[in-house]
């Protein structure tokens, strides 16, 4: 969840009206103190008072500027400082929302502001933007905070160094903000409050970075690496223009219909009916296996009252049914799970966690899935295995597994889906190792390109596995599935976390120490001390590097430039016979 919930917001300060302020970096044509003021309906004069600057000062692109603003909760339940903004070329309530105003404002607030659906928006048209603010609580005026200042994530951003760049306690902007603890994930995007005993000063601010590689690794290469920042230009662009966006999938659903024919070459054919891929795929889509109606007594009965000691994990129990059905894996679920289930009656693969069953009771809902003896990937790493089951042959097919799971999400449901949040923890083993994915509560459907209108959340998913393109501009295609899968990949090699902690207490991204060694000297020796030290079998170096460019291929910034799930697949079995006939041909493999 980001860290910015709605109710942070609410009208529960002393005033129902204060001077707050708020961070905004500059960008042009919004560089300078008229028309940073102009955008946000502040006072130029203080303004200019506040960040040290004249009327002719012009700010560097990302330079943090301080602005003060009325904030007022009078007629509203929540604070806010309203401005007005004047639609430019390619209208959405999103673009507005995370280019122009860089998350200071929200899609929810800024709909509810305005009378126009997404569709009805022109050049031209002028929007009530209300800005995010608040004032201090009672709790907060008696802690000596006179101010809060609502500061825009950067990347890389993270409590202490915020708490330490605004002289505040850690302790005091995890209260004022609701986090658990100090290590809770900020996003960029999204916006905090910072308490502050004074109001604040130019030099607090900073001129902003670029996303470091830390926290959007890719492959870099003076060809190859392109900055995020064009990126989401790029993708602004497109999702501001609906009928430029209808056209591109339209063309791209043609072309992708007709080049998955199966054509006859003799003429005699010709006339008869055309077998296409979209036909084969409706088909198996239709295969639907049946799900048994569960009663609530049988469950209690198979989990033993839930008992303590048939717990998963969380709210997963272990279940012993009878009249042969054995054990399965027993879910409560919480709140709306219709999409979920109704996808799991879809799809029919022995990559996807199956769905056997499920019971409605009491106004919850419980799912029983087959039950995977090994659990979830993640812990298998973890813990100390015997060797005997930590070889690469193991570890090769777990890869497979996953990728073919995904290749049959991607191309061979109708519709065709995204999951959304691949990660070693949604990956399951069974008793013989193979592996399956599970948990598709955030799955959607690839068509959507690009995310429709303005999402309800910001970004969904688990650190460390969120493509750049996702967490930059709530992107959703089926590469994001593709970047995950590189960093699923990675820990699979490495046998260590996708989050790494350093002995000084910094958290480095997995694939950023990777990176660090590709394409250097003596490449494969300083690789080979990052392959878990548990593998046995003569696999060599030169197959484990090639499995670490295929990770890396996957982590390319760029999503046009990440191979689809077919290339994955088709890559992962070149590697997987070289290990099986121990014939090591670097070349043989194509990326």
């Amino acid at each position: 969840m980001g860290p910015s919930p709605a109710f942070l917001y609410t009208c529960n300060g002393l005033k129902k009206s204060c001077m707050a302020f708020l961070i905004f970096k500059s960008q042009p044509p919004y560089n300078t103190i008229p028309t940073i003021s102009n955008l946000t309906s502040s006072n130029p004069e203080e303004l200019a008072r506040i960040n040290d600057a004249t009327v002719l000062t012009v700010f560097p692109t990302d330079k943090e500027v301080i602005v003060p603003v009325n904030c007022s909760c009078l007629t509203r339940d929540y604070y806010q400082a309203e401005t007005k903004y004047v639609l430019g070329t390619y209208p959405t309530y999103f673009a507005v929302t995370n280019d122009t105003f860089q998350g200071l404002a929200t899609c929810d607030a800024l709909e509810r502001a305005n009378p126009y659906g997404e569709l009805d928006l022109h050049p031209g048209m002028e929007l009530h933007v209300p800005l995010r603010c608040a004032c201090p609580t009672w709790h907060q005026t008696t802690n000596g905070t006179k101010y809060l200042l609502t500061y825009s994530v950067n990347w890389g951003d993270s409590i202490s160094n915020i708490a330490t760049r605004f002289n505040v306690e850690p302790g005091i902007l995890i209260d004022a903000n609701d986090f658990s603890t100090q290590t809770q994930t900020l996003f960029p995007f999204t916006t905090i409050l910072i308490p502050l005993p004074s109001e604040p000063v130019s030099s607090m601010t900073i001129v902003a970075n670029d996303p470091p590689n830390m926290s959007t690794p890719h492959v870099c290469s003076s060809k190859r690496c392109k900055s995020m920042r064009k990126l989401h230009i790029i993708v602004a662009t497109l999702g501001g223009s609906m009928l430029v966006l209808c056209v591109i999938l339209s063309v791209m659903f043609l072309l992708r219909k007709r080049s998955a024919r199966f054509f006859k070459q003799d003429t005699e054919y010709k006339k008869t009916k055309r077998v296409s891929s979209e036909d084969i795929r409706e088909e198996i889509a239709i295969i639907e296996h049946h799900s048994k109606v569960y009663r609530f007594e049988e469950i209690k009965a198979a989990t033993e009252d839930f008992s303590s000691k048939n717990r998963i994990k969380g709210s997963v129990f272990r279940g012993v049914f009878g009249n042969g059905r054995g054990i399965l894996a027993v879910k409560k679920m919480r709140g709306d799970a219709s999409k979920e289930v109704n996808l799991l009656k879809k799809i029919n693969h022995f990559n996807l966690i199956k769905l056997q069953g499920y019971c409605r009771n009491d106004g919850c809902l419980y799912l029983l899935y087959e039950y995977m003896e090994n659990g979830s990937l993640r812990e298998w790493l973890s813990k100390n295995r015997s060797t005997e089951h930590q070889s690469w042959a193991k570890r090769i097919q777990i890869a497979v597994d996953i990728a073919n799971g995904l290749q049959y999400l991607h191309n061979f449901t109708e519709p065709c889906y995204v999951h959304k949040n691949i990660n070693s923890g949604n990956i399951l083993l069974n008793k013989d190792l193979r592996a399956k994915i599970a948990n598709f509560a955030l799955a959607e459907e690839s068509d959507r390109k690009i995310t429709s209108g303005c999402p309800t959340s910001h970004v969904v998913g688990s650190r460390g596995y969120m493509a750049p393109e996702y967490l930059e501009a709530a992107i959703v295609t089926t590469k994001m599935d593709v970047y995950a899968f590189g960093v699923v990949l990675l820990e699979l090699i490495t046998g260590k976390d996708s989050i790494i902690t350093l002995q000084d207490g910094v958290m480095v991204m997995l694939p950023t120490i990777i990176l660090n060694l590709i394409g250097k000297e003596n490449e494969e020796e300083k690789v080979s001390l990052f392959i878990d030290p548990r593998l046995t079998g003569n696999c060599g170096k030169v197959p484990a590097l090639q499995l670490l460019k295929l990770s890396l291929s996957c982590l390319t910034q760029e999503p046009e430039k990440r191979p689809n799930t077919a290339e994955v697949v088709s890559s992962l079995l070149k590697i997987q016979q070289m290990i099986w006939t121990k014939e090591y041909h670097p070349a043989s493999i194509t990326v």
